[in-house]
């Protein structure tokens, strides 16, 4: 049975969501789901925007049969060649085997790598190339490295739709629900958005930040992402969230504090700090677990908080594992702006803050407070004005 929904006039949602996937790109858990989204415009000559992860690919042969009722499919454009959009390619020219593909020369390199059999179908676009299909005309925009070599956007200029590949995307699987006022974003969905970015796209924010000036330049009315709701109301509330997030400026002030514990006596030193900085006025803290938390919701509030505590055991006479493992994927994913507090423990030879210090200072425009502590074993009386004068220090690099 098909399950589509009207974008606007000539346009239709025929993606469809992902429930059963655990993990996005085997990585990153996603107990939402994911939806992948594809849209079909119903103009003079029928075009379709992007095909769907495999998964799902039989309920998206069934939307567009639905929607195209008994036509045929003129033209496939792939904004953006990763598997969970491109993978039902063949798919659709076995069943249309008169379509053409509109993609970028690299997409077309990837397709021939992908093993794709598209001889002869393709029609190879570049930046500012414009096709109209009737009384819609679509303009193409370049969007390299976000998050891959290839992709475009595409923007119709006669409704203001810009298909944006795998902008302004989400983790979470469309209940129903498909525009962005038909759910609390703000409650419900910022969190699988910024975790989204910060993990898949992060890394590129030069590149982002490309595209929002190219974007600035466009009468968008609709944004349709490859993943996650559809944008037809408050465009701008989303865009500043991407300005944000693409220049490495936090969303908020406020304190983040991850430590890594083996026995409880790092997590009582972090929970004393915590409780420092509340007593004092800073209410917007938040702890994590390095062992218990995955990393992509560490990356994902890295990028949310102005302020990150590292408090780690010394390991081997190195970094806890998980806490060098965090700290690797900010570097990963070019991090910046950050300040950051150190506190390591260790029983005989503590060295997990200098080698913090170290790795931070790798990183571009980090900003790491003197005041830290080094405990043996355990927090003692002999820390506490120690610890109280990091919870000042924090309070004050936010005034």
């Amino acid at each position: 049975m098909y399950c589509v929904r009207k974008i606007t006039e000539d346009l239709y949602w025929v993606g469809g969501s992902d429930r059963r996937l655990a993990l996005f790109e085997n990585i990153h858990p996603i107990p939402r789901g994911v939806s992948y989204n594809s849209y079909l415009l119903m103009d003079e000559k029928t075009v379709l925007f992007d095909t769907v992860d495999w998964s799902i690919c039989r309920q998206f042969i069934e939307n567009i049969k639905s929607v195209l009722k008994g036509k045929t499919l003129d033209y496939l454009v792939i904004n953006h060649m990763e598997p969970d959009h491109a993978a039902c390619i063949e798919e659709i020219i076995l069943r249309y085997p008169d379509v053409k593909i509109i993609c970028t020369k690299k997409a077309s390199m990837l397709m021939h790598q992908f093993e794709f059999n598209v001889e002869g179908e393709v029609i190879e676009v570049k930046e500012g190339d414009n096709m109209s299909f009737g009384k819609h005309n679509l303009t193409f925009v370049a969007a390299p490295m976000v998050h891959w070599p290839e992709a475009m956007v595409t923007f119709d200029t006669t409704n203001g739709v810009l298909f944006s590949a795998d902008a302004f995307g989400s983790f979470g699987s469309l209940d129903g629900q498909l525009f962005n006022d038909e759910v609390n974003f703000d409650r419900d969905w910022i969190d699988e958005a910024r975790r989204y970015y910060t993990n898949i796209v992060g890394k590129y924010g030069p590149h982002v930040q490309n595209l929002l000036k190219k974007a600035g330049t466009l009468d968008i009315k609709i944004i349709c992402p490859l993943h996650g709701p559809v944008w037809h109301s408050d465009l701008g509330y989303l865009l500043d969230k991407y300005d944000k997030w693409s220049r490495y400026e936090p969303e908020e002030k406020g304190v983040m504090i991850v430590y890594g514990t083996m026995y409880g006596n790092t997590e009582a030193a972090a929970n004393d700090l915590a409780t420092r900085l509340v007593e004092k006025g800073m209410k917007n803290v938040v702890m994590y677990d390095v062992s218990k938390t995955h990393v992509s919701y560490l990356i994902s509030e890295t990028f949310k908080y102005s302020n990150v505590v590292l408090a780690s055991v010394t390991y081997n006479l190195k970094i806890y594992p998980p806490m060098l493992n965090y700290i690797n994927d900010m570097k990963a994913l070019n991090l910046q702006k950050r300040t950051f507090t150190l506190i390591e423990n260790g029983s005989w030879a503590p060295q997990s803050g200098k080698l913090m210090r170290e790795l931070l200072g790798e990183m571009k425009e980090m900003t790491i407070l003197d005041n830290e502590i080094s405990l043996n074993s355990s927090m003692k009386e002999d820390d506490v004005d120690l610890m109280d004068d990091i919870a000042e220090s924090i309070i004050g690099s936010m005034k």
